[in-house]
């Protein structure tokens, strides 16, 4: 019988898995190669997006604009009131 230690209970074939240690992991290793490479990938990718982003924007400015103006009273629907503090 073979004694299998906690761990190692389970055999998976075909799979193989890449363990890093957290205490040998540099969170900032490579910083300033993706600061470098910023500017060319958004270069890259903007006309993708930057219309989208646009149109986005302009339709959240109208939906705005037209709802501010349908809160507003038409002075138009109050000409024939009487004020009855006037009499």
């Amino acid at each position: 019988m073979c004694h299998k230690h906690f761990g190692n209970l389970a055999v998976i074939r075909g799979i193989v898995y890449y363990r890093l240690s957290p205490h040998e992991l540099k969170p900032f290793a490579h910083a300033s190669q993706g600061l470098r490479n910023f500017v060319p990938r958004t270069t890259a990718r903007i006309y993708t997006w930057l219309p989208t982003l646009i149109g986005t924007v302009a339709v959240y400015f109208g939906v705005e604009e037209s709802y501010r103006q349908k809160l507003r009273k038409n002075p138009l629907d109050y000409v024939n009131e009487i004020d009855p503090n006037t009499e």
